[in-house]
């Protein structure tokens, strides 16, 4: 869409105001100009009336380092997008051509994040990065200004277009993949799992190529597209595929829907649970600077052990998924070889829930965090050490003055109590504590209906 002046020259900071607020209520990046024509700033925005508006307001503050502008703009121009992603990409790109002065991006030494799409992989991924040298001969999008819009645009982009955000090298003539289980991401739909064969090179490419053209900004055309596509797959008697397409372009209209209204819960496929962190995404990014992790953290499970003097111990294991519970994958362990003894309990929870994971034929969780202090953490590595494959980190979380013991350290980390990142691992703490105590007190209570438990 060709952009909008809404300014002519000399405009006071009141004119500019009242242009303001005739822009359209639609998403869309503005563009801040000087006198003589040149960009000063570019910004996106989900509403483009109240982004640009709240700049000329008697109480607008934008700093020290940005405040000189607004004696400065003489002209704003709008391009107006199809959402708010789109959007996202065009100020990636408009700051990369103009340079503007009022944007920090490449006039300092800190490195933004990038998008990295590696088509020349049989299987495509999709990668956030600060390096994008590290992968060559992808195809590569921005520098970006804010990496939680990027993640937060990714992970929603992710639902409709189910690819990979794994660094597995995946061949389809592998025969591993026959025995390889997907990750969690593909049992609630963020991933077509070509780690085990679930959808063919061609499937996969085309929706990689539907991705990227969304990208481009050709949503509607990938909308047109899918459409005539579910009317062949019908009129084929496909309905499997039709079924498959109609799930997609539902999930378009979603995104859309989030594009007006904002995120909400952002999670269609677990809206009924406790969300356990006000901002569950900077929690997670806190999390991954304390623990020090390259990857960003999208998985996490949490174990516990409960008994009472030793009778029906159990084990617990919750997964959180982008900082929220999904409950399909909780999981309970009756104990089988421990009695009262905690170590050996999570010896035999971390061995059974974790075999398969450290044989290679699955993914392990971004971080498996224990309940427990350093006997815990010792008993949990014994038994990863005696795996051919090892899990990217493991914690554990001692109550009382919560502390958080790592691999490695001799002395525990003290966060700080209003920590993201401690906040978060406490609440999945306390959530597996939960699911374990009430499978503990179901099986006590079986025992005692069938007399067979002592009081």
């Amino acid at each position: 869409m060709p952009a909008m002046d809404t300014g002519s020259e000399n405009q006071p900071k009141p004119t500019l105001a009242a242009q303001a607020r005739n822009l359209p209520d639609s998403p869309g990046v503005y563009l801040f100009k000087d006198e003589a024509g040149h960009v000063l700033y570019v910004g996106k925005a989900l509403s483009l009336r109240s982004r640009v508006g709240s700049y000329f307001t008697a109480s607008a503050d934008l700093g020290p380092r940005k405040q000189p502008m607004l004696e400065l703009i003489r002209e704003i121009d709008i391009i107006e997008t199809e959402g708010e992603w789109d959007a996202l990409l065009l100020e990636s790109r408009l700051i990369k051509d103009t340079r503007p002065r009022f944007n920090v991006l490449l006039k300092d030494d800190k490195t933004y994040p990038y998008l990295a799409v590696t088509t020349r992989d049989e299987f495509p991924g999709v990668y956030i990065t600060r390096a994008p040298g590290d992968f060559p001969g992808a195809r590569i999008f921005g520098p970006f200004t804010s990496s939680g819009a990027l993640r937060e645009a990714m992970q929603l982009l992710q639902q409709v277009f189910q690819f990979r955000t794994c660094h597995l090298d995946i061949r389809s003539d592998d025969p591993g993949n026959q025995r390889f289980r997907p990750c969690i991401l593909h049992a609630i739909d963020l991933c077509t799992a070509p780690c085990a064969n679930r959808v063919t090179p061609e499937a996969y490419r085309a929706d990689m190529d539907r991705f990227l053209r969304f990208l481009d900004s050709q949503r509607s055309s990938v909308i047109n597209e899918l459409k005539s596509e579910m009317a062949e797959a019908s009129e084929a008697r496909d309905y499997e595929r039709a079924a498959s397409v109609r799930n997609q372009l539902d999930a378009i209209e979603r995104l859309s829907e989030r594009e007006t209204r904002r995120r909400g819960d952002g999670q269609a496929w677990q809206p009924e649970v406790t969300v356990f962190a006000t901002d569950p995404a900077a929690a997670l990014r806190s999390l991954q600077r304390t623990l020090e992790l390259d990857a960003p953290i999208r998985c996490m499970e949490a174990i516990d052990i409960a008994h009472l003097g030793g009778q029906e111990t159990v084990g617990s294991k919750v997964c959180f998924i982008d900082g929220r519970p999904w409950k399909e994958g909780y999981r309970r362990y009756r104990i089988r070889t421990a009695g009262n003894d905690d170590f050996q309990s999570m010896r035999e929870v971390v061995s059974r829930r974790y075999a398969e994971a450290g044989q290679g034929l699955e993914l392990y969780p971004d971080v498996i965090l224990l309940d427990g202090g350093r006997g815990q953490l010792n008993a949990a590595l014994e038994i990863f050490e005696s795996l051919e494959v090892q899990p990217p980190q493991v914690v554990a979380l001692a109550k009382k003055e919560e502390l958080l013991f790592l691999p490695g350290r001799e002395e525990p980390l003290k966060l700080s109590r209003h920590h993201g990142g401690l906040r978060l691992c406490q609440a999945i703490r306390d959530e597996a504590h939960r699911f374990a105590q009430h499978y503990h007190h179901l099986l006590r209570s079986r025992s005692m209906g069938d007399g067979t438990s002592r009081s």
